[in-house]
């Protein structure tokens, strides 16, 4: 199974005519404004206050704190590009871990007494950042994703995965050899204990700075899966009022303890998970109804947007009104939440175009945005776009199909696309993002993330070598 890469488009013409033979629909605008024209430079009143333009950049996390949890130098470095940048929402910077023990790896960050500090510095690089790009900094707001990592913790070695589950999950149990579920499911009481620390971290996050926290349940992550958790027990699974029991309580324990904005961001709809097949294709896994995927139809690779949507007017009604949206998880469906050609070391060639995943993650958003329009909603999944991004971010916000546009990996090589975006200048082709994967191949082998084929920074570290010698080894082809 192969498609066109996006990369052969080379006109306007060219990719309108492929987009209109998708079996979905992407928003497209011909012509790119810039200046004050450009609906991507407005700004925009949100629950943090005044964001400066359409851009956010994603969480991107590196592997690269200390064992401790403070920011080492990759991750200030990082943060710093964030800045430079010229977005003016930052949607949680990167995941951080609220007790060690949720950790997805051990260089993952935490917050606590002992790297508050440390945190509130990393916050400043990147104001200081942007004040150097842009003059100035009152309409940027700066978030902080707050963490718990669930089935795919990892907090001791980076190799080992040491598991806190929701629930028994006969697919992902057996493919990441959790031997005995009932054992690593975290009881009724673990659960109020965690309550009590995502609160105790935003009140840490309100005391350094940060503008709003964001609550994470997206990914297959602690959060994700307890919204999925249909047969769990007792009071925190089961029907949707029991399996939204923990993310209520943790905002009411945050509204009454702080004054700070919090967002989520959150998987609106998932798949069965997928797997290499005898072509190196990705394929179900389930071989009948599935009945584990929150915004899933229950045939493992459809939406029903309908519980999202009563989760959402939930969120809405308790007062959080910003929400970041993405789809499934990188672990076991890669190809519905961050479309790309070429996979991981880990993964498998995409089932569709993955312009198909981007236009999926697009209308979904408009369809959650539609039924709730006074609240603030970031998109994900643009980085497959490449040069096409501008056309299809314009399209989306002027249309109303999302307030912002999230950049995840583009950001790593091409930091500045939003101020060239916004200027009108010609966009930098050696530097977007050709979601060659190598920022998800390097921490699946254990190493730190980052964009090695693009950043010259990055590329001159020793392990571009070792990526190399990885890649030749998994380079799988569609027959």
């Amino acid at each position: 199974m192969s498609f066109p890469k996006i990369t052969s488009f080379k006109s306007v013409d060219d990719i309108q005519s492929h987009l209109k033979a998708l079996p979905i629909k992407m928003p497209f605008d011909s012509t790119v404004l810039s200046g004050a024209q450009s609906p991507l430079a407005s700004d925009l009143s949100t629950a943090c206050g005044k964001v400066g333009n359409r851009f956010s950049i994603l969480p991107m996390e590196g592997w690269d704190g200390t064992t401790d949890g403070i920011p080492t130098d990759l991750t200030i470095r990082r943060w710093q590009r964030f800045g430079l940048s010229g977005a003016k929402l930052i949607w949680g910077g990167e995941a951080v871990a609220v007790t060690p023990e949720g950790r997805a790896n051990p260089n993952q960050l935490m917050m606590n007494s002992s790297t508050q500090s440390a945190i509130e510095s990393l916050r400043k690089t990147l104001v200081d950042a942007h004040v150097e790009a842009c003059g100035g900094a009152c309409d940027l707001k700066v978030g902080l994703q707050l963490t718990h990592s669930g089935r795919f913790a990892r907090p001791n070695k980076k190799d080992v995965i040491e598991p806190t589950i929701v629930y028994a999950h006969p697919i992902l149990d057996s493919r990441f050899k959790i031997a005995d579920s009932a054992a690593f499911t975290i009881t009724d009481d673990g659960l109020k204990k965690l309550i009590e620390q995502f609160v105790s971290a935003a009140k840490m996050a309100e005391e350094i700075g940060f503008d709003f926290v964001d609550v994470k349940q997206c990914h297959g992550y602690f959060g994700h899966e307890l919204l999925s958790g249909y047969d769990r027990p007792g009071e925190f699974g089961g029907s949707f009022e029991n399996r939204t029991r923990f993310i209520r309580k943790v905002i009411h324990g945050i509204q009454a303890e702080t004054k700070i904005a919090i967002g989520s961001r959150i998987s609106i709809f998932d798949f069965a998970p997928f797997t290499k097949g005898d072509d190196a294709v990705g394929i179900s896994q389930s071989d009948g109804p599935y009945k584990f995927a929150f915004g899933g139809d229950g045939t493992g690779e459809g939406l029903d947007l309908s519980e999202p949507s009563e989760f959402l007017k939930l969120m809405s009604d308790l007062g959080v009104k910003m929400i970041c949206t993405t789809a499934g998880s990188p672990y076991y469906n890669p190809h519905i939440q961050r479309p790309a050609t070429a996979p991981p070391s880990d993964g498998y060639l995409p089932p569709e175009d993955p312009l198909v995943g981007v236009a999926r993650q697009i209308q979904a958003t408009a369809e959650l945005k539609k039924a709730l329009p006074y609240t603030t909603f970031v998109g994900s999944g643009y980085s497959y776009l490449q040069d096409w991004l501008p056309n299809v971010a314009q399209a989306v916000v002027a249309g109303q199909m999302a307030d912002l546009i999230g950049l995840g990996r583009m950001v790593l090589s091409y930091p500045d696309l939003p101020i060239d975006v916004i200027a009108g200048n010609k966009l930098q082709r050696k530097k977007i993002c050709r979601t060659f994967s190598d920022c998800t191949t390097a921490p699946r082998n254990a190493m730190v993330s980052g964009c090695y084929p693009l950043d010259p920074f990055y590329k001159d570290r020793p392990e571009r070598k070792q990526l190399v010698h990885i890649k030749k080894d998994f380079v799988p082809k569609a027959s």
